[in-house]
């Protein structure tokens, strides 16, 4: 699988485990109903912050990324959702690949 695919890949599942935890924060310290979300996406979440950031430093080195996007791409993995918003501004960015 190429680089760039699991980056995207890992960006957005990465998103969804931050909306499963901020759900789970939720119910845990607002309506004080469980502490399972919490537990459960936890543990999904830094599992996928893990795997994007290992997936943001190969694609970064496979497409030969620059200093700047390198570390906007490894930063905007602390504010919620906003690897979304990186995925599809580094998508909008991306050189055609050429078919032979």
């Amino acid at each position: 699988m190429e680089a760039f695919r699991v980056f995207r890949v890992t960006a957005v599942a990465e998103a969804f485990s931050w909306t499963g935890l901020l759900v789970g924060m939720y119910l845990k310290h607002v309506s004080h109903t469980t502490d399972a979300g919490v537990w459960l996406f936890g543990r999904v979440h830094g599992a996928l912050f893990v795997a994007y950031l290992v997936a943001t430093f190969w694609v970064a080195r496979a497409e030969r990324w620059s200093f700047w996007r390198t570390a906007f791409a490894l930063g905007s993995s602390i504010p919620p959702l906003a690897t979304l918003i990186f995925e599809r501004w580094v998508s909008k960015r991306r050189p055609v690949p050429v078919t032979a």
